[in-house]
């Protein structure tokens, strides 16, 4: 089953948790310290939560698809390189408290897109470069996970 995936940047972590629990009648899947996720089944949704700075703001972090396995984002990586898309492939990376192997696009609008599948568990926020855009999708706070190259996250 794949599905879609919104990750946000919320100052509120523990209001954003309590008003998604509500909107979504569930409960979030994995939590740690500054971040959240559910495991939406109706519908299809991996929600996001990250939390940013205070008194900012909720914003789009960066979007995804979560897939099954390694090989169907061996799959999409290969399918987005023949339709001619820059991509970035990172594979058993730790990111979200979540080991993972990905691919990462660009959206026309700057906006960063991930094709990933979650291989294993981890024990940290960890980061990836994966933001082409030198945006500042990453996991984690800003201070904690900015790198040269950007980083982005599940």
């Amino acid at each position: 089953m794949s599905r879609v995936q919104l990750a946000l940047r919320v100052s509120d972590l523990e209001g954003s948790i309590a008003f998604y629990s509500k909107l979504f009648g569930a409960e979030p899947a994995k939590l740690r310290p500054g971040y959240a996720n559910f495991a939406i089944t109706e519908p299809p949704l991996k929600l996001v939560l990250i939390e940013g700075q205070d008194d900012e703001p909720t914003r789009m972090d960066h979007l995804g698809v979560e897939v099954e396995n390694s090989e169907l984002v061996t799959e999409a990586t290969e399918r987005l390189k023949d339709a001619g898309l820059v991509t970035l492939e990172e594979n058993d990376t730790s990111c979200c408290y979540a080991l993972q192997d990905k691919v990462w696009v660009q959206g026309p609008g700057g906006e960063p897109w991930e094709v990933y599948t979650v291989k294993a568990d981890a024990d940290t926020l960890g980061d990836s470069a994966a933001d082409m855009s030198e945006g500042d999708a990453c996991c984690g706070t800003q201070a904690e996970t900015k790198s040269d190259s950007g980083c982005a996250c599940t």
